[in-house]
């Protein structure tokens, strides 16, 4: 079924949209919650939780991606789900994760607004949109979808070492592009 055909149904309050939404992105929203939990149990409930807050998102939210919204949601949920797990042990392979992209972003201690964010969230992704495709795609594999560095030196058939040299030369860029906007890191 088409993505629109699926949003057609839960504007339509139908329980065949979750049916739909499983089948077709099942898949897809385990992998980005796999990658940032490794319970298989929790996975499942991160699963279930997304097609939940779909079904409370839409309406009145009407997704123009579909696949990118279920993501967005699925990681947050993924990450919340993370932060309660880990309160008092630790995840070393996110952990990793976030450590290498703390130098390119600010501190979330501090108190931002939503504006502030959203610009900052802007700055990235008119930085993204300004680099290799390769590069692009590595980046957003590893700190979005949380992929290891083994996973994404074999889907971009390079070596490890490869794929580290590009993300670090890729948070540099990242990082001078943010200060030269302003951007306090």
């Amino acid at each position: 079924m088409e993505d629109q055909g699926i949003v057609h149904l839960y504007l339509q309050r139908s329980q065949q949209a979750i049916l739909e939404t499983k089948n077709k992105y099942g898949a897809y929203c385990r992998v980005i919650a796999r990658n940032i939990i490794s319970n298989f149990s929790d996975v499942e409930e991160c699963e279930n939780d997304t097609y939940l807050a779909a079904w409370n998102a839409i309406p009145p939210n009407l997704p123009r991606n579909f696949p990118v919204f279920l993501g967005r949601i699925t990681r947050n949920i993924a990450l919340d789900k993370y932060g309660y797990n880990t309160a008092k042990k630790r995840n070393r392979e996110f952990e990793v994760i976030l450590t290498e992209l703390e130098e390119c972003l600010a501190s979330p201690d501090t108190v931002e607004t939503e504006y502030e964010e959203g610009e900052v969230a802007n700055l990235i992704n008119q930085f993204l949109y300004g680099i290799d495709e390769q590069a692009r795609n590595i980046f957003i594999g590893r700190y979005w979808y949380s992929y290891s560095i083994d996973e994404l030196s074999m889907r971009f058939n390079m070596s490890s070492s490869k794929v580290k040299s590009i993300l670090f030369r890729t948070r540099n860029k990242l990082r001078v592009h943010l200060d030269k906007e302003g951007v306090n890191l």
